[in-house]
């Protein structure tokens, strides 16, 4: 997908707070092989070389535009380009990082114990999906899609949810991982500002996809729809802020030794 790096760091600051809350609960001092899975544009990926600068720091990503502003806004950084459901390192890796990006990816019952069997012993495995799925900023994606002459182009485009609830993911993982195995679910309260800000967040994320399908006048014809009704949902308060409830699932696991 032509992911758009500007659209996304739009809200990069709000964005950014799951991403330093995940960081934050890493316990490793002086790992050598740290990897960032959907390191985007990566402004994430440059604080992790911030919390460890000896490591050898890799940001892999798949979107060649979001890999060039990460590579030119930190060339201090490694960056790859790879598939992240087939990636593989070349040696055990100390710490696997990931933030907003393996929920688009399917088969997690596959997926998560092959991540955590990438890391040497005693490495970690550091995971934040949203979970909002149900949310309506997503069921107001189907809600448009559904409701006008792009049905049949789009539709097929819907997925289900593609994350699981917290037990899911603690069943997978405990198998292999330290007794100290980490998941919680974190709800943020974004204060938003301008005109159609929750439409203006999922263009940078979820909608991309669907727009691309389109081709004017028809895409801003979607684009408008699916901002229509999300008024109701997301109401601008007296202040001219709107408020945009965020839920996110984080997992920090430790491969057993």
């Amino acid at each position: 997908m032509p992911w758009d790096p500007a659209q996304y760091l739009r809200f990069a600051g709000h964005r950014l707070r799951a991403a330093v809350d995940l960081l934050n609960r890493i316990d490793a001092d002086a790992p050598e092989h740290v990897y960032d899975l959907g390191s985007g544009a990566g402004n994430v990926t440059a604080l992790l070389k911030q919390r460890w600068p000896k490591a050898e720091v890799t940001g892999v990503e798949n979107s060649g535009p979001m890999l060039e502003r990460a590579a030119a806004s930190h060339p201090e950084i490694d960056w790859q380009r790879a598939d992240l459901a087939t990636w593989t390192p070349p040696q055990p890796a100390d710490v696997i990082y990931s933030n907003a990006a393996l929920h688009w990816l399917g088969d997690h019952s596959r997926l998560f114990p092959r991540l955590l069997a990438q890391l040497r012993p005693g490495g970690t495995l550091a995971v934040q999906m949203p979970r909002n799925f149900d949310a309506p900023s997503h069921t107001k994606i189907a809600e448009a899609v559904r409701s006008g002459p792009w049905r049949t182009r789009l539709e097929p485009l819907l997925r289900p949810p593609p994350v699981r609830e917290p037990a899911y993911y603690l069943d997978l993982l405990r198998p292999e991982a330290d007794e100290d195995l980490d998941i919680w679910e974190t709800a943020y309260l974004h204060v938003l500002q301008g005109p159609a800000p929750v439409k203006e967040w999922t263009k940078g994320t979820s909608l991309v996809p669907l727009l691309e399908a389109l081709e004017e006048p028809e895409r801003t014809q979607f684009e408008e729809r699916y901002s229509d009704l999300l008024e109701e949902a997301y109401p601008r308060r007296p202040d001219g802020s709107t408020l945009f409830p965020f839920r996110r699932l984080f997992i920090v696991a430790r491969r057993r030794i």
